[in-house]
């Protein structure tokens, strides 16, 4: 990892309506807080950290100061200490007289300033060829400067995948039996549920190897789409609707359950380092731009016919289903353990991101 020192960062976060840009935004930011940077979370709405991040809003994380970002309402940027480093999450837009008093050409240190666009997670073959690429400012006050792209991604040629330091430690501490008798013990397979509507949830309710789960259903869009499928749901399963829970919590939920089922980004991530069973539900785009990038993940996950084929199904693409029985249920755990090795061989995100600030920071100084 890049030593670099305790830089400054700023932070932007702009919350859409699905809870995954805060989540991204504020991993992150623990994360670079972990490893010894100052960082300043700007966000324009703040509620999902109440429950996400607990005390995060009262200070509650060392090296993590959250400050509220009026977006909708122009104002004038603060008068505060420069950064080192600017992130927009997501490609959100700052407007450029924050900017510029944000983060001025040169750092204190003398060392060139880094602004980066932390971009979508994507396994598409053009992620690879953008990763890294500089985006220069040719008009208006910020001509000259440059943005860089910082692209996630699953390969060592993108920027990775945010993954903590204690991650495989807390991992290792867990026990999923204690776990379930803490959250009404079942004998069934237990399912986590955190979708959006994904079109074959009601076929996926009638599968052999479900008879007898405990559908653990997250609260917002999956409870209500939850409540149109109760008629479908055989007498043998059980079901809990669940509060929202913070980060470390979800974690938990997802290293105990037998399939987790999960949307965007974030929680995508999060799947793949509990090594368990999944079936993922993409942001659904009115022009299928999420089919193609469905299937580039698919092509880098090497997925076999059964499991891709409930992956397109889930994602409103029509595929013949395969029965999910006890054995087929059991290749899919085989396939997401097989994934998360695969990446816990790579560098994580946090790791690439210092060492291309580094890099930045040195290429640019003499």
């Amino acid at each position: 990892m890049a030593s670099l020192g305790a830089l400054r960062w700023d932070v932007f976060c702009h919350v859409v309506d699905n809870w995954g840009d805060a989540g991204v935004a504020w991993r992150l930011c623990r994360q670079l807080a972990g490893a010894g940077q100052r960082v300043r979370l700007w966000i324009d709405d703040p509620a999902p950290l109440t429950w996400m991040a607990p005390r995060a809003l009262e200070g509650g994380h060392p090296g993590v100061e959250v400050r509220a970002w009026p977006r909708a309402t122009p104002a004038p940027p603060p008068v505060l200490p420069a950064a080192d480093v600017l992130v927009e999450a997501f490609g959100c837009h700052i407007p450029q007289d924050w900017v510029q008093a944000l983060l001025p050409p040169r750092a204190a240190d003398g060392a060139p300033t880094v602004w980066l666009n932390l971009e979508y997670l994507s396994a598409e073959a053009w992620v690879e060829r953008s990763h890294g690429l500089p985006s220069p400012v040719l008009h208006g006050a910020l001509q000259g400067r440059t943005k860089w792209f910082f692209f996630p991604g699953f390969t060592p040629a993108t920027g990775g995948l945010l993954r903590e330091a204690d991650l495989l430690a807390r991992q290792a501490a867990f026990d999923p039996q204690d776990w379930r008798r803490a959250h009404g013990a079942h004998d069934g397979p237990w399912v986590s549920v955190f979708t959006y509507e994904p079109p074959a949830l009601a076929e996926l309710l009638r599968q052999p190897a479900l008879q007898r789960a405990h559908w653990m259903v997250a609260a917002g869009r999956s409870q209500a789409h939850w409540a149109q499928l109760a008629p479908a749901l055989p007498a043998t399963a059980r079901v809990t609707l669940t509060q929202p829970v913070s980060q470390d919590a979800f974690d938990e939920r997802l290293w105990a359950c037998d399939l987790n089922l999960v949307r965007g980004e974030d929680s995508l991530v999060r799947a793949l380092w509990a090594g368990q069973a999944f079936l993922w539900q993409l942001y659904p785009q009115d022009d299928h731009a999420h089919h193609t990038k469905l299937q580039a993940f698919l092509d880098w996950a090497q997925a076999p016919a059964g499991w891709a084929a409930w992956m397109r199904t889930f994602n409103g693409m029509t595929a013949p289903l395969p029965p999910l029985d006890a054995r087929e249920l059991a290749c899919w755990r085989e396939v997401a353990a097989d994934l998360r090795q695969r990446l816990l061989a790579q560098d994580s995100l946090l790791q690439r991101l210092l060492d291309f600030v580094a890099s930045r920071r040195a290429a640019s100084s003499t």
